[in-house]
């Protein structure tokens, strides 16, 4: 048995699968667990997927959206325990894995089409 096989049956049980497919492109609601001091509640973040990146245990997604004219982006392990929630609103048309091309773009541009 070697270290991947090793690494991979220790973490199997710790993979989520409570969670809808991320897809890049799409719109998500995350709903991430917050804790200050001594009380928790939860924070949404809305935006579009713009990175989907590892595989297995160590999956990590981006997503980015434009609060108060300042571009934000939050990276996220998607086996997260602070992650209470994901829920597509959105479904994106779009030709490529990664789209870091929205960082440039501002406005009605920085959209992606709807797939039907």
């Amino acid at each position: 048995m070697n270290a991947t096989e090793i690494i991979t049956n220790l973490t199997k049980d710790q993979i989520r699968t409570d969670l809808p497919e991320l897809v890049v492109g799409n719109n998500v609601k995350v709903y991430q667990k917050i804790t200050e001091g001594n009380r928790t509640r939860t924070q949404m973040f809305e935006g579009t997927i713009i990175k989907v990146q590892g595989g297995g245990i160590a999956k990590t997604f981006t997503v980015r959206r434009v609060s108060y004219g300042v571009g934000v982006e939050k990276t996220w392990p998607v086996n997260s325990p602070n992650i209470e929630k994901i829920e597509v609103s959105r479904k994106g048309k779009v030709r490529r894995a990664r789209l870091f091309y929205l960082r440039d773009r501002v406005g009605k541009a920085a959209k992606v089409k709807e797939r039907i």
